[in-house]
């Protein structure tokens, strides 16, 4: 899905587009249970990217690669049955003018499942898989 250069001109054209069936923005993952959500049904439809470091307003306000590597990377070991294929990538976004230091995004490439669907464990110990609609994680057992 990602093209061969991994820059700050790759994500600067991602910052252009709305969040959708395929995209997800994160300031940071404060959750291992709600990214879990968003793993399963971006696995259980086409596959996605979630970019973590940027604000709702889709400007970078940074963030530490490999906390939230951990994070992801543990929500899935943790929430996801069987495991999401994930591959992470970090990328420096050098300052602007007004800015002292360069910051970090993390792009997190779900790729689309293609054996069984994706579930999440839920705090009760039942199962739920998850799609993706627009820009909405949609419980797939509700539809």
């Amino acid at each position: 899905m990602f093209p061969k250069k991994l820059d700050q001109g790759f994500v600067n054209q991602l910052l252009l587009k709305e969040e959708s069936e395929q995209l997800e923005f994160k300031q940071q993952i404060s959750s291992q249970e709600k990214i879990a959500k968003t793993l399963s049904a971006f696995a259980n439809s086409k596959g996605g990217t979630v970019v973590i470091g940027v604000s709702d307003q889709r400007k970078i306000i940074g963030i530490d690669p490999e906390e939230e590597r951990y994070m992801v990377a543990a929500a899935n070991d943790n929430f996801c049955v069987p495991k999401v294929s994930l591959e992470f990538h970090g990328i420096k976004i050098n300052p602007e003018k007004d800015q002292e230091e360069e910051k970090m995004v993390l792009l997190v490439e779900v790729h689309p499942t293609i054996g069984p669907q994706i579930f999440v464990k839920q705090k009760n110990g039942n199962l739920k898989a998850y799609f993706r609609m627009g820009n909405q994680s949609l419980n797939a057992n509700s539809t």
